[in-house]
Order: structure tokens, then sequence, then C-alpha cells
């Protein structure tokens, strides 16, 4: 269990895409870390674009940066809404000053971009956003998994078996 011990947090609003939550939650969880639920309101059930449910932990704002070593975003139509609170914003920006790994797919570069954190990076995504990575300054690529430095980024559902392996990878690296 690499990650025993570690804390990770993950964001989570209404019509996140119910694999890309739940996949990678149950593999950080499998390898033995600790993944706080957090989103607009604490002890809440949000719901996936296909109805799964999850409920949050936290709220945005009873979280610290530090109590963690890193942060998962998934995708789906969640991520337009979470790039609109400032805490989201505020919660990135201070994961990636840490250099702590922050694993993003699918939509969820969105949040990534309106933290200001992507120019110089090199991502991927679902292609459908590969404009506004681009215009925020990344180099896009059609892969399925990609990390530059401590963001890893991630496609789409079929990707999320090496999505998944390599973030915990470099969680397991960033622990030690």
């Amino acid at each position: 269990m690499e990650l025993t011990g570690q804390r990770v947090l993950a964001f989570v609003d209404e019509e996140f895409e119910d694999l890309e939550m739940w996949y990678p939650v149950l593999r950080l969880r499998e390898s033995g870390a600790a993944v706080d639920i957090v989103g607009p309101k604490a002890k809440t059930v949000y719901h996936g674009k296909y109805g799964v449910p999850i409920t949050t932990d936290y709220a945005f704002d009873e979280v610290k940066s530090s109590d963690y070593i890193g942060l998962y975003v998934p995708g789906g139509w969640a991520p337009d809404k979470l790039r609109r609170y400032s805490d989201v914003l505020r919660l990135t920006q201070e994961f990636h000053a840490a250099a702590k790994p922050i694993a993003q797919i699918c939509h969820a570069g969105w949040v990534l971009i309106s933290a200001k954190i992507v120019q110089g990076y090199t991502m991927t995504s679902t292609p459908g956003i590969r404009d506004d990575i681009e215009n925020a300054g990344a180099t896009w690529v059609d892969e399925e998994v990609v990390v530059d430095r401590n963001l890893i980024s991630g496609r789409r559902p079929p990707d999320l078996p090496a999505f998944s392996k390599r973030f915990v990878e470099e969680l397991a690296k960033f622990s030690k």
C-alpha cells in the first residue's frame, strides 16, 4: 500500500463524470490513501451525469492544501461549475505553488486553466477543450496520460486505468 497514511483531496460538484470520479478515488483508496471529497457544501450528496451519488466530507472553505499530498479534479460538467469558486482556484494554486501532484481528466482542465497554472505545460484532455488549453498557454497532446512536472492529465474514461495508475505513482514519489 504505497500511499498508506497519505491524504488526497478530490473536488466535486453536480454532474461530475461518474467513472472519472469513482475509478481514481477507489484506486487511491486501494493504494492506502485517505481521499476527502470536497464540494460547495459539506456532508451533501452530489450526483454524477449518470446519477451515481457521492457525499462530500468537507466544503471548499473547510480544507487546507497543506493537509494533503495531492489534488484530484474529475471531469464531466462539474469543472465548469468548480472553476467559478474562489476557494477552488485558491486551493488549486496552493497545490501548484507547493509542486504537489494535481491530476485532472477530460474537462477538468478548465479548473487548472481558470487557476492560471497551465502556461508552459504539456497536457492532454478531452479534445473538446483543446483550444482552451492551448489558448491558456499549454501544449496539448493526444495521449492517454501526460505528466509534466506536477500536473497529471488524462483524456477520457477509457484512459482511466493508465491515468489512475500514473497518479498513484506520482503521489507515491511525492510522499517519500
